[in-house]
């Protein structure tokens, strides 16, 4: 459990100490208006509340809306009781099931609020909690070059607590039994990896659909699924890692629910969907149509207000309620789980303006939060578009980086598809498009796509070129659970094997290095030996990235402070590295004049790659690079 500064417990909590009644010292009330004129009170349904949204907030916090569920609420008269809280406004659906009420809390203390509908005669409360804020030494830190994702499915990856049912391990589609505790009981090895930064697949509430194993069809935001463990599991988890000086990514889906979340026959309000169950757009994903300023809306309409499957109806972020209910979600998982960033699902598929309001908020609070968007696709001139810093459409999504899915497909298509390296060098040179092309994240698979090693058709050598690229081109890398031991897996959902070792029965354990086969040894060495070299070597994490040569075979690149040459006193070091994707070893030349390896002398070859021949001669170097070889330089 995390220990408070004193001061900060003793100011915080000096309200919330006192009795009930003694907070109570401000009345604020008001009749709900419903979604149509007029209310028939003559024979009042008794009220009831049985769930509000967010379930707590926090003082000195932006002020919330409330989502009310129950009955009778429609016309019904509410009271909410505190200190230094004002009741702004309500407004309820028809139905009587759906009130929402903006509160004024910018003034209140820590304290529990006290709210009461009364419906003639009848009535019922409920307490809503106002917290103190967590400490901001605590999460929030943001993520950067400088850090390693680790992508993890929390179904497939470990079982920590095998005493739940409902589990089928033999179901592709099925819920495997891997939870949040079981990732915690693997942060060793996570350690030892090289990992600094855990991002799970979304862990909200899915229910009991039994294909809902990978979290993206929700059926309650405010929860954590029964499937993975609970909300002090989920924190405990949060804990765990800032105690390591490690740190937590969410992953937020606000484009679509599950089809069994109560909203889709009951929604708060009349246009929470775009459309409803039974007429409703497919989604469409011709993303160039957004970025075409002579499309017409039509063309467009099918990507942001389709529904994702006909499982996933989609949300309708234009209404201001749905806004401002899911950036509210956003704000409280971040303060309740201590998160440093989010990753955003299905991010072109929602519109413009909201990205804006949403990210403007939550960098409003959390400054260095980081949040990174999926836009799968392979054109740098899509995934610029919904970068933050620059303005399109009028609008600047305030994105801090999307997934780099150019490079992700020109790797695939060079090291698999036979592709030559100069692809590489032209898709790096649009990093130009983008406004920070250093945040971009870089990886070689997720959980959407088939297993780089059973694409590459079982290389080893292939996978350790991918994996080497990955995580010393500029940007920040991620790796999916697996690939640094090689794990194998074709389309979804056969990409979403268990992680060997992770499940009772399991017959040989990875997680540990004397259990692991020699392939998989082989895997990780090169993985977490390439990790180490990105942590002992700054230049690796933060510098510049100068391309130096591609040719069919070999691509050759810098990473440097500066882009000035090698100084006499040895002072500032360049990280070279060489890349021979061919069969057979090449040499070629390389004219080092006004490049960041000028006047630079000495080449060092850094564990765990093998070595090159260097020759200086003149102006340039002579290299002769091994077959399908990495290799990373220490230079002087």
């Amino acid at each position: 459990m995390r220990t408070l500064p004193k001061l900060f417990l003793a100011v915080c909590f000096t309200v919330s100490m006192f009795p009930a009644a003694a907070q109570i010292t401000s009345r604020a009330t008001a009749v709900v208006a419903g979604e149509t004129s007029g209310s028939d009170l003559s024979a009042p349904e008794k009220p009831m509340i049985d769930k509000i949204d967010p379930p707590d907030w926090w003082a000195r916090f932006p002020s919330p809306m409330l989502l009310v569920h129950g009955r009778g609420l429609h016309g019904a008269q509410f009271t909410v009781s505190g200190k230094g809280v004002t009741l702004v406004r309500t407004q309820s659906s028809v139905n009587g099931h759906w009130a929402f009420l903006w509160l004024d809390t910018k003034n209140a203390p820590a304290q529990k609020l006290a709210i009461v509908v009364r419906r003639g005669s009848a009535q019922a409360s409920a307490s809503f909690p106002l917290a103190c804020r967590n400490p901001t030494a605590h999460g929030y830190a943001g993520v950067s070059p400088a850090d390693i994702l680790y992508l993890i499915m929390p179904d497939r990856f470990a079982d920590g607590t095998p005493d739940h049912s409902g589990n089928d391990r033999t179901a592709a589609r099925g819920w495997h039994g891997g939870d949040l505790a079981g990732i915690e009981q693997h942060l060793d090895y996570l350690s030892k990896l090289g990992v600094t930064t855990v991002w799970t697949t979304p862990v909200v509430s899915n229910g009991a659909m039994p294909e809902s194993y990978h979290g993206y069809a929700a059926v309650d935001l405010y929860a954590i699924d029964s499937h993975l463990g609970t909300l002090a599991a989920y924190r405990h988890l949060s804990d765990a890692l800032h105690a390591r000086g490690m740190k937590l990514v969410i992953d937020f889906v606000p484009n679509h629910v599950g089809a069994a979340h109560p909203w889709l026959d009951d929604p708060p309000a009349s246009d929470w969907f775009h459309g409803t169950r039974a007429s409703h757009l497919s989604v469409g994903s011709d993303f160039y149509q957004l970025v075409d300023p002579h499309a017409a809306l039509r063309d467009s309409l099918h990507i942001t207000t389709g529904w994702f499957t006909e499982s996933m109806p989609d949300l309708n972020q234009e209404n201001p309620l749905v806004e401002q209910y899911l950036i509210q979600n956003a704000l409280w998982w971040v303060e309740t789980a201590h998160l440093d960033g989010i990753r955003l699902d299905t991010f072109p598929y929602v519109g413009r303006k909201f990205w804006h309001d949403f990210n403007a908020a939550l960098h409003n609070e959390y400054p260095h939060l980081t949040t990174v968007g999926e836009i799968f696709h392979s054109d740098p001139l899509i995934t610029s578009y919904f970068a933050g810093g620059a303005t399109h459409e009028g609008i600047d999504t305030e994105l801090d980086t999307p997934f780099d899915f150019p490079v992700y497909s020109t790797l695939r298509g060079v090291l698999i598809g036979g592709k030559p390296m100069t692809e590489l060098s032209n898709i790096l040179r649009q990093d130009a498009l983008y406004p920070h092309p250093e945040r971009l994240v870089t990886f070689i698979g997720n959980h959407d796509t088939t297993r780089f090693l059973t694409e590459a058709h079982g290389s080893m050598a292939k996978l350790k070129l991918a994996l080497g690229l990955a995580i010393t081109l500029r940007g920040t890398p991620l790796i999916y659970s697996g690939d640094e031991i090689g794990m194998t897996g074709g389309d979804d959902p056969d990409n979403r094997r268990d992680f060997p070792g992770g499940f009772p029965g399991d017959k040989q354990n990875a997680f540990v290095s004397e259990e692991r086969t020699s392939a998989q040894a082989e895997a990780f060495a090169w993985t977490s030996g390439l990790l180490t070299l990105r942590k002992t070597h700054s230049e690796l994490r933060g510098g510049i990235e100068q391309n130096l040569l591609a040719t069919d075979a070999l691509f050759v690149y810098a990473r440097a402070y500066d882009s000035s040459g090698c100084k006499p006193d040895r002072s500032q070091e360049r990280i070279l590295v060489i890349v021979n994707q061919a069969g057979v070893a090449k040499t070629a030349e390389i004219a080092s004049g006004h490049t960041v390896l000028a006047g630079c002398t000495e080449f060092q070859t850094l564990v765990p790659t093998p070595s090159v021949a260097i020759e200086i001669s003149g102006g340039g170097l002579k290299i002769t690079a091994p077959a399908e070889s990495l290799t990373v330089l220490s230079v002087r």
